[in-house]
């Protein structure tokens, strides 16, 4: 039986600004039969996907996507802020609330046709997640799927990929 992360998953009100209300995922770090656990279930829910790297996006998707990567025996594909890797980079934009980011990976990443599992910890607006899916389709390659811990479904980011599989663990709808 799943265990209830939701419940172990911090809220931090007014964090970073007022009106925003935190998910902090440290919980699930710090307790080491919680983080077991929590990579056995994620791994559990894609399981049956055919992909051969995961796309982790960061920095909390990183410390989540490695362990996964690990139990499920697949290659990492960093995805990283503007001018955080060192070689050769495609880069796609995405909105916000106020104004554009980006998202950056090797070029060298994957293989083409090589399909990809998109992870990180959390699901807001979508829009790191939809640009990484970009980012894979550029070098040639497939999104096999997302993977999330968290969807805040308030946010509605789920619309912007739900052309592929989405699974997540914990849905918070305020």
């Amino acid at each position: 039986m799943r265990r209830d992360y939701k419940s172990i998953i911090r809220e931090i009100p007014d964090f970073p600004k007022p009106g925003i209300n935190f998910k902090d995922v440290t919980p699930l770090l710090t307790d080491k039969d919680v983080f077991h656990d929590l990579i056995d279930d994620l791994s559990d829910e894609v399981n049956d996907w055919d992909f051969s790297k995961i796309a982790v996006i960061e920095s909390r998707g990183f410390l989540f996507g490695a362990a996964l990567a690990y139990k499920l025996h697949k290659g990492i594909i960093i995805t990283r802020k503007k001018g955080k890797l060192p070689h050769r980079v495609l880069r796609a934009e995405y909105e916000l609330e106020y104004g554009t980011d980006c998202v950056e990976i090797h070029t060298d990443s994957l293989d083409k046709g090589e399909r990809v599992l998109i992870f990180d910890d959390l699901i807001a607006t979508g829009g790191t997640a939809e640009a990484t899916g970009r980012l894979v389709e550029q070098c040639g390659g497939e999104v096999a799927g997302y993977l999330f811990i968290i969807d805040l479904a308030f946010l509605n980011g789920v619309e912007k990929i739900k052309r592929y599989p989405v699974r997540t663990l914990v849905a918070f709808n305020a």
